[in-house]
């Protein structure tokens, strides 16, 4: 269909939430999707973290055709093989005693705040805590933790007992964190707030205080888990102690699915009708988020680091030459950021005119989020255009 049509269509239809691009996606294939008016571009933005496997993968879509033959929904009363293996490869991986499934990462975060109140129940501790610069989601108890006032101030109020602290500040936690804190919810590297890194020290100083306190530590992986960074989880390249994981985007290979996992500490926290999810760990989701496991398991995760120190290093590269434009080059395995001196979008923009697809965020950040099955041939295409974009300004 003409793409002035989806437009107009489009405009009528939706409630105008989404600021889309105008170009319709035929297919996908690989690491390269495929407008309707014939071009190629190159994704680097991999459906924001979702498709990690890229497009048209052989053994995701044979195992979704091979559930949907079975059934695409059954119950969560019924016990499914699918997802109960998925399951055991999620706390095989992770490290992790016990594992919800839901269907998203705003869903997983609640999850994780209804087993936070849960566990301190009847107890003084009752306060929340997240840092500025994040994203949790899009619900009301998600948004709240959400420091970003650009996502919360149309929606107020929201729910009380949350404070936001300056992310990465030791100071704010010394004043802040006391006996009445329940929870510290944490992206150790920040994906919405522009890949910013946690500092060692604060990741130690959290720990310490967390033994004095006893809260819970809920590390939110809804972007940097699921070997994205090199780990299953980048939390443990931060050594912090999180006693709650947040999951979502990648473990279902492009299906929606979202997870929480536990340790020992908060294993039994739920007990029956306490929660649920009417579709959470659907079984054909499940299948394909087993095949993620499978190929992470076969060394995806090392290729990710590998690869990711390749496409920094030739950020650098480009940096040196053009320091009055680029700022900064961070982040972990494919999940990297380019700080500009100045706004990102046009850079967004002329890349997409060079057939590549990359994404703004926090204003002056270029964001990579590519599949994970990239190769180097596609990590020097995209390198080379960036600099030729780069050059032009």
């Amino acid at each position: 269909m003409d793409i002035n049509c989806l437009i107009k269509m489009e405009e009528n239809d939706f409630f105008q939430t989404y600021k889309r691009l105008e170009i319709a996606i035929e297919k996908g294939d690989g690491c390269f999707l495929y407008s309707s008016n014939g071009d190629k571009i190159l994704d680097m933005f991999g459906g924001l973290a979702v498709n990690v496997l890229g497009y048209g993968h052989k053994q995701i879509n044979e195992a979704i055709k091979a559930q949907v033959d079975k059934y695409i929904h059954i119950s969560n009363l019924f016990y499914q093989e699918n997802q109960l293996k998925l399951a055991e490869k999620i706390k095989y991986l992770s490290g992790s005693s016990k594992v919800f499934f839901c269907n998203s990462g705003t869903e997983a975060v609640e999850a994780a705040i209804k087993a936070v109140r849960k566990f301190f129940l009847g107890s003084n501790k009752t306060e929340l805590i997240s840092f500025t610069g994040s994203f949790h989601g899009r619900t009301l108890g998600a948004l709240t933790l959400t420091a970003r006032k650009k996502y919360r101030e149309q929606f107020l109020p929201l729910l009380p007992g949350v404070k936001h602290l300056e992310f990465n500040s030791i100071k704010d936690l010394e004043e802040n964190v006391n006996n009445k804190t329940a929870a510290v919810f944490i992206e150790c590297l920040q994906g919405e707030g522009g890949i910013k890194p946690s500092l060692p020290e604060f990741i130690e100083k959290l720990n310490d205080l967390k033994n004095k306190f006893g809260f819970i530590i809920a590390a939110d992986e809804i972007q940097s888990g699921v070997g994205r960074t090199g780990t299953f989880n980048a939390y443990t390249q931060f050594t912090l102690d999180a006693d709650i994981t947040i999951m979502a985007k990648g473990i279902g290979g492009g299906l929606p699915l979202g997870a929480i996992s536990g340790n020992e500490r908060v294993k039994n926290v739920f007990t029956y009708g306490e929660h649920g999810s009417t579709f959470g760990g659907n079984p054909v989701a499940a299948a394909s988020g087993l095949v993620v496991m499978d190929e992470l398991e076969k060394g995806l995760m090392d290729l990710n680091l590998q690869n990711g120190n390749l496409l920094k290093e030739g950020l650098n590269k480009i940096k040196q030459k053009y320091p009055n434009i680029i700022k900064d080059v961070r982040g972990m395995g494919l999940m990297l950021g380019v700080e500009l001196v100045s706004a990102a979008q046009p850079i967004v923009i002329e890349m997409l005119k060079q057939k590549v697809l990359v994404n703004c965020t926090n204003e002056n950040v270029i964001r990579l989020l590519p599949p994970y099955i990239i190769s180097q041939t596609e990590i020097h295409t995209f390198l080379n255009v960036f600099e030729i974009v780069i050059s032009e300004l």
